[in-house]
């Protein structure tokens, strides 16, 4: 009789793991089909913000707070993006930059900026970018991010690799920062870090082969991911600043974490991410900021 009850409970087990494997598998068809959809939508987004881009006048500007400028592009390429985020993945919630639609779900979730780099928008400075990421009880699922005047798109789903345009990236196999181009952001509010900062600029400019600010988060991490840059840190930064960002250099072999090596880089308000000089970057910026 035991024999058999083991028998029993050994193929009750054999599937139920069926199944979960079947889950999971359909369940990733579905988010590249999914991404594929997000990939579309950038694209139609991406024509209305470049067509502004041409002609944008300044006294469009509203201010949200010190140095955090907004404009009617931004508000407008958000909305088109939740309205069709909304049928692609009904019930879902959102975090939006611009509040578009704000309301968290306990499952699906979009975390959306329709224009990472505004300064540079606003001033004529072609690097910008739309950036979607879609998360599930805060589990990385897909990500997009879209340099809308290269027109590149950067995207991963969770355990199927990141790509450009089509083609596989990965990230840079440089593991030592005396050979290493490293990407940064300057703050523009919060200036309480600021004497630090400016002393670890120095020791990167000393240590490394140089240091580049786009303006774009997301730009960063997807230049990360695709080798171009090799490594990349900020601080008081936001989930729509990094999070699809975050999954693509992960999704490309790289790291990124908090300042003390926490993984919860997307919601923790700083960042480290590279390839193979993560590490040496890591200690070398918690040093300089004490984390």
């Amino acid at each position: 009789m035991r024999f058999f009850v083991f028998i029993k409970n050994s193929l009750s087990v054999f599937y139920s793991l069926i199944l979960f494997f079947n889950l999971k598998s359909t369940l990733l068809m579905e988010l590249e089909a999914l991404c594929h959809q997000v990939r579309l939508l950038t694209d139609e987004v991406r024509q209305f913000i470049i067509s502004e881009f041409k002609s944008f006048d300044r006294k469009h500007i509203e201010y949200k707070g010190l140095n955090d400028m907004v404009s009617y592009v931004d508000k407008q390429a958000e909305k088109q993006l939740v309205e069709r985020l909304s049928q692609l993945l009904p019930n879902s919630g959102f975090i939006a930059e611009e509040g578009t639609g704000n309301k968290l779900h306990k499952g699906y979730n979009w975390i959306i900026d329709p224009l990472d780099g505004t300064t540079n928008f606003i001033h004529g400075v072609p690097i910008f970018s739309i950036s979607i990421a879609l998360t599930h009880n805060d589990e990385l699922l897909l990500g997009v991010v879209h340099e809308l005047n290269q027109n590149e798109q950067f995207y991963a789903v969770k355990d199927k690799g990141a790509f450009c345009n089509g083609k596989p990236i990965n990230v840079s196999a440089e593991a030592q920062l005396s050979r290493a181009l490293v990407a940064t952001g300057f703050p523009y509010h919060a200036f309480d870090k600021l004497p630090r900062y400016l002393e670890g600029l120095g020791e990167f400019f000393k240590k490394s082969h140089g240091l580049r600010r786009m303006g774009s988060a997301a730009v960063d991490l997807s230049y990360v991911a695709c080798g171009r840059f090799d490594a990349f840190f900020e601080y008081n930064l936001h989930p729509w600043d990094v999070a699809a960002g975050t999954l693509i250099v992960r999704e490309a072999g790289g790291k990124a974490s908090t300042f003390s090596g926490g993984e919860d880089c997307v919601f923790g308000r700083e960042m480290i991410a590279g390839g193979a000089v993560h590490e040496e970057v890591r200690k070398l910026v918690a040093q300089i900021f004490h984390a």
